[in-house]
């Protein structure tokens, strides 16, 4: 027997549990040149027949297979035969069974306490609620790029369709006692390749049973307004989604024929992209306004470690400079907001495994403007780090009125 082979009675074991009743799960997770392979199997119902369901995550690229016994079999053997350190779980209704083979090839097996468990066969189509499933998006999806030809989120997409899913999440909150009696707009502001732009048009209408919708892409690249107005008409959208090349300061929503913004979004639009796209949202005096910002280099420019002699050793190393500044410009940003009239939150919209970017600022119309609190906080952050944020710059007009009276 090879270092850090199976004995033939454990590995017969091993097959017994899974071939036989009462199998839940097996898993085994291999570590090889660094890396993770992980590869695991379950019992699905698929079509009203028990089929095996096996995932293998290697170095982050997920893939997904169905089996019939036989199938599920010939896996097993090759879960088996692999080689290196490794752990191994076991999961039946009588019990568990762990395997640990160690760096110098030893093999330890430990078993639980007898157990009697109800196994239960999930179905393989069953879904969990989400924004994106509570409405037919089947064909959204395909179009948009998030799902292969057979339905399957693809593992590259994994990210974005999450992202999408609770920014959807977050739009559903926000308007969650909206209903316009007349065409509801919403202009994405650097829609890039409209993932969002167009579940966003569809859970509006499918879903909150919007009456009339618009939603609006604008973004710099010709390429990608051409490919997002391409799929809006093989998703025969009609007049509810318009694509423009614009940058976006120079964008007038008359050019789509549109007298207001309802909304305005931006999803990690880059450094002052965000700033531009909440200043829109102002000028335009739109009701909302949800943005997920992305990278912010502005302020950068202005703090270094002679900056501020408490935080000189936290802003001599570049990680945790940018760090401060991502939090400094959101901010500035959200009372900036606060001061104009909107409501603010700024929340954790999407797991920081998803993307780290995962900052969402959401903002409601409807507050009395130029509260000498806010103000007061806003000069007292902005004057002790002695910066010009690019958003009070950018409304400078709006904003002087309120800032004068403190200063």
């Amino acid at each position: 027997m090879e270092k850090g082979e199976l004995d033939g009675k454990l590995a017969e074991e091993i097959r017994a549990r899974v071939l036989g009743e009462g199998f839940m799960k097996i898993v085994q997770t291999l570590r090889r040149n660094g890396k993770t392979f992980r590869i695991s199997m379950r019992p699905v119902q698929i079509g009203g027949e028990t089929r095996f369901q096996a995932e293998m995550v290697d170095d982050g690229q997920v893939r997904v297979k169905n089996f019939d016994a036989n199938g599920a079999a010939e896996g097993l053997d090759e879960i088996l035969a692999q080689r290196g350190p490794r752990d191994l779980h076991l999961m039946t209704a009588k019990g568990d069974l762990h395997v640990r083979v160690t760096r110098k090839g030893r093999v330890t097996a430990t078993r639980s306490a007898e157990m009697d468990r109800v196994v239960t066969v999930q179905p393989h189509d069953r879904v969990k609620k989400t924004p994106l499933t509570s409405f037919d998006s089947a064909a959204l999806l395909r179009v948009i790029g998030l799902t292969d030809g057979e339905g399957r989120v693809r593992a590259s997409m994994r990210g974005k369709y999450d992202q999408v899913n609770e920014f959807l999440k977050v739009v559903e909150d926000v308007l969650k006692e909206e209903k316009p009696d007349g065409t509801f707009t919403v202009v994405d502001c650097g829609c890039g390749k409209a993932y969002l732009t167009l579940a966003l048009y569809f859970f509006l209408t499918r879903t909150l049973g919007f009456a009339a919708v618009k939603v609006v892409g604008v973004d710099r690249r010709q390429d990608v307004v051409d490919a997002a107005a391409k799929m809006a008409q093989q998703l025969d959208c009609g007049d509810g989604a318009a694509f423009v090349k614009s940058d976006l300061g120079d964008f007038d929503l008359k050019s789509v024929g549109a007298a207001r913004a309802d909304m305005v979004i931006s999803l990690h639009a880059c450094d002052t992209a965000t700033d531009e796209a909440l200043a829109k949202g102002v000028e335009w005096k739109a009701r909302f306004i949800v943005s997920a910002p992305c990278c912010q280099h502005e302020l950068q420019k202005s703090i270094g470690p002679a900056s501020s002699e408490a935080f000189a050793g936290v802003l001599r190393h570049g990680i945790l400079r940018e760090r401060l500044c991502d939090i400094l410009t959101d901010s500035f940003r959200a009372m900036i907001l606060r001061i104009l009239g909107f409501k603010t939150q700024v929340v954790e919209f999407v797991s920081p495994d998803a993307t780290a970017r995962n900052i969402l600022l959401r903002a409601e119309y409807g507050v009395k403007p130029g509260q000498g609190g806010t103000v007061s906080e806003y000069l007292n952050l902005r004057d002790y780090w002695k910066v010009a944020p690019w958003l009070e710059t950018r409304l400078a007009d709006m904003l002087k009125p309120y800032l004068e009276r403190y200063q």
